[in-house]
């Protein structure tokens, strides 16, 4: 491993039935929702792997056992980590603050978002390689996608009211409190409710038929 190369994180929970996509099992049934999310997973590695991005370390929840996050390491030559803290917020900020242990910035998405690019991932690694110490990827339920660093702080992620509409609000506030000088990506929807995922079909389809 390069030490001198950037890293992408990507945050995700094993695709258990039950347990994964909980607010779309009314529509979906269990075993749908575990297979939309392992669909966004295997979605979003594609994505990663086509990025900039050399390094690519998948984070896991509840462990790094399941038999998707495997199939992952070995399609997509990714290392796989198990996320720690009693929080999203902690989680979050212990594995940032590991990864720019041998890094010199990070960038963190989860698998939420299918309409997160390639692209996209470049333009935040672009971000960062011209020396801002953040890049911001907001999404349209008042949260964020994507978040990047040079370096990190606790306060970065502490006391946030995750799954709130105030989350990328308040990550500004800690940015701007810490003097960081960052961009922002365009916004972006997540996929974790029905309505969600009506719109995201909606899309689709206009794309199909365009």
């Amino acid at each position: 491993m390069n030490r001198g190369e950037p890293a992408l994180l990507v945050f995700t929970r094993a695709p258990v039935p039950g347990e994964a996509k909980s607010r779309l099992i009314p529509i979906l049934g269990e075993k749908g929702a575990a297979e939309l999310h392992r669909a966004f997973l295997i979605n979003t590695m594609e994505q990663a792997s086509a990025s900039r991005f050399n390094t690519i370390q998948l984070w896991c929840t509840p462990d790094t056992r399941h038999a998707c996050f495997d199939e992952c390491r070995r399609s997509y030559n990714v290392t796989l980590h198990q996320q720690q803290g009693s929080d999203l917020g902690e989680r979050m900020y212990l594995a940032l603050k590991k990864t720019l242990e041998q890094h010199p910035w990070a960038v963190l998405i989860g698998t939420d978002c299918p309409m997160l690019s390639s692209t996209l991932l470049d333009q935040a690694h672009q971000v960062l390689d011209v020396g801002k110490e953040a890049v911001l990827g907001p999404s349209e339920d008042g949260g964020y996608y994507l978040i990047g660093v040079r370096q990190v702080a606790a306060e970065m992620f502490d006391q946030i009211a995750w799954g709130t509409g105030r989350v990328a609000d308040s990550t500004r506030g800690r940015l701007k409190k810490l003097g960081y000088e960052w961009s922002e990506l365009p916004m972006l929807r997540d996929i974790d409710t029905p309505e969600d995922l009506e719109a995201w079909q909606g899309q689709l389809v206009d794309t199909a038929w365009n």
